[in-house]
């Protein structure tokens, strides 16, 4: 097959993948776009840009049961994208770094909608 633009396009190739990252890299990125895509997650992880918060006002902001709000944070600090900390008798839960707002905005943008 012939490609009109063969010598850019090998030249992409050869970069792309000279810059490949490790497949056990490449794993745990999907596994964490994987977590963040499911619905309910996506709007703690919206609610949470906010600032930190407890479970109880997570579940008024997102709506859902304490218990699946709950399990829902728990998959998210798994996978380190949520983090915890105890405040007196209550969990407070806050985003673990801006990437996750970064990524966030960055899909709204690619969307053009408003997060």
């Amino acid at each position: 097959m012939n490609c009109i633009h063969e010598r850019e396009h090998e030249e992409a190739a050869r970069l792309a993948k000279e810059n490949m990252p490790a497949e056990e890299d490449i794993l745990r990125l999907a596994e964490s776009f994987k977590t963040i895509c499911d619905p309910s997650r996506l709007k703690i992880l919206l609610a949470l840009r906010q600032g930190e918060m407890c479970v109880l006002h997570i579940v008024d902001a997102v709506g859902g049961t304490q218990s699946a709000v709950s399990h829902q944070l728990r998959l998210l600090r798994t996978a380190k994208i949520v983090k915890a900390r105890r405040d007196g008798r209550n969990i407070v839960y806050a985003l673990a770094d801006e990437h996750i707002v970064a990524v966030l905005e960055l899909a709204s943008a690619h969307l053009k909608c408003k997060i």
